[in-house]
């Protein structure tokens, strides 16, 4: 092994692939096509899950990841988020606030510490976890955050649906609505990694003006009203773990966006404008969400917009003072939830390349097509149920994402001792080389044990959970972590860690 902080990519083919990270299956395929020879002109990329060498990492323009995080959360889903603590957990604005701020402080730091692993070792996320759940294990924590990323674009897709059906008087359905989002998320996530990133350098500014005029012409309206019951801890607690499960699943994608930045960048760098790019758009708009619901009551325009927890009436209702202006913002309102879709449609083909291994030879976007024809039905079935799916769902990822992230921070922290040289990348995609996944995937299934009678849910609400609300994200975490390190031991004494 080689005793620098980055490991060296050698150019070593095996099993059809160049171990620097060149598909020779996947150029056969590209060359093969008229059409996608012409995509390959026009600048698509192509690459999936094949580790970027050294020599192709060479992007300098750090602040990237900054934005790419700051625009996939500026958005109106971070604005309903913020809803639920009063509308749905009953808490006052100053608890749900509260709640919002040190509770996405704290996760966020999980998905921005693995957005600077991508530099350093040219993989992404997923693959990177196969050091930790192996070859074949990491099927199972691909398979959730598939499940996580599709259930996002849903929420995302009813809410743009619902934003630019309130402005058409019935013109326009929440259907055509989703479909029109879906498409447009397609043709970004679909070109890759150059358009991506300067969409998302862009996406954010029309959200910004239509949030500040929503501000300016009816923030007069906000109120803090006093709480009719004190929050009490189980309140409190199942809306934290709301609140995780809306950032903490940006872990199992962490890395996904920086595989292209030279090597030598300071992780503190990376760390920093992820951070900042999780935490700034979250925490103001999830706080504005929790203001705007309290006061929903007292202005019978809003309240009448907001009628069955419509969040798109209830943004066309703010705005609607400036006239056709309002309904112009609303409609960039409306489409701002694609630049959290197209990231996530990104991040979509690559965890199924993960999840079914002998398909890494198919190019990465035309995963995003298989997404969309999964995501525009489902959506649409869904459509009507939007709250109920909202809170169910943030508070169910959080547990597998929790005991995730804890497992592969302690392969890096602990067994590896933090070195990024630990990893021998000439075996990122063999089997029997790679740990057997027994012991990451035995941890997972042990700590269920806990996490389980931990859950407040719809459908079932463990004992634990009945005396202290949703504990279940921070159970998952500690123990998962507590069960992989003697199982990890055990595993290595049968094959040594590569």
């Amino acid at each position: 092994m080689s005793g620098t902080d980055a490991p060296v990519l050698q150019d070593v083919e095996k099993d059809g692939v160049s171990i620097d990270g060149s598909s020779y299956a996947q150029k056969d395929w590209h060359h093969s096509y008229k059409w996608s020879r012409t995509l390959l002109q026009w600048g698509l990329e192509t690459r999936g899950i094949t580790p970027v060498p050294v020599a192709e990492r060479v992007d300098t323009q750090y602040s990237k990841i900054f934005f790419i995080w700051l625009s996939a959360n500026f958005n109106i889903l971070s604005f309903s988020a913020g809803t639920l603590g009063p509308v749905v957990f009953g808490l006052g604005l100053r608890e749900s606030c509260l709640v919002i701020l040190f509770f996405n402080l704290l996760c966020s730091a999980l998905p921005a510490y693995f957005s600077t692993w991508g530099p350093k070792l040219g993989l992404r996320q997923m693959c990177q976890a196969r050091y930790s759940f192996g070859y074949y294990g990491v099927i199972v924590p691909s398979i959730f955050n598939l499940c996580s990323m599709i259930g996002f674009c849903i929420l995302n897709c009813i809410l743009g649906g619902q934003t630019l059906a309130s402005i058409s008087n019935g013109h326009l359905s929440w259907s055509v609505g989703i479909v029109v989002i879906t498409l447009i998320s397609l043709s970004v996530s679909f070109c890759g990694y150059r358009v991506l990133n300067w969409y998302e350098r862009v996406a954010w500014l029309p959200v910004l003006v239509a949030y500040l005029v929503a501000l300016g012409v009816s923030g007069k309206h906000l109120t803090n009203p006093p709480q009719a019951e004190p929050a009490t801890a189980a309140a409190v607690l199942s809306f934290a773990s709301t609140i995780a499960g809306f950032v903490i699943t940006f872990g199992a994608s962490g890395s996904d966006f920086t595989i292209y930045f030279k090597p030598s960048v300071q992780s503190w760098r990376i760390f920093l404008y992820s951070y900042l790019g999780f935490n700034i758009p979250i925490i103001l708009i999830q706080c504005l969400g929790a203001a705007v619901a309290v006061s929903v009551p007292f202005v019978p325009e809003w309240e009448a917009g907001y009628a069955n927890g419509n969040v798109g009436g209830l943004i066309e209702a703010m705005l609607s003072p400036t006239g056709n202006f309002g309904k112009f913002l609303t409609v960039l309102m409306a489409l701002s939830v694609t630049g959290n879709i197209a990231p996530t449609f990104y991040s979509f083909s690559l965890s199924f390349q993960v999840f079914i291994p002998p398909l890494a030879v198919i190019p990465r976007y035309m995963f995003s097509l298989l997404a969309t024809a999964i995501l525009i039905p489902v959506s649409i079935v869904g459509a009507h149920k939007f709250y109920d799916t909202l809170t169910n769902f943030l508070g169910l990822i959080a547990y597998w994402a929790s005991a995730f992230g804890a497992i592969v921070l302690l392969e890096h922290l602990h067994f590896r001792r933090g070195a990024f040289a630990a990893y021998d990348l000439r075996y990122w995609q063999d089997a029997r080389r790679l740990p057997t996944g027994l012991a990451a995937v035995g941890a997972c299934a042990l700590a269920c044990a806990f996490i389980v009678p931990s859950m407040d849910q719809v459908w079932f609400v463990g004992p634990f959970a009945k005396r202290a609300g949703d504990i279940g994200f921070e159970v998952a975490f500690f123990a998962s972590g507590l069960f992989y390190v003697p199982l990890r031991y055990v595993e290595l004494r049968f094959r040594p860690m590569v």
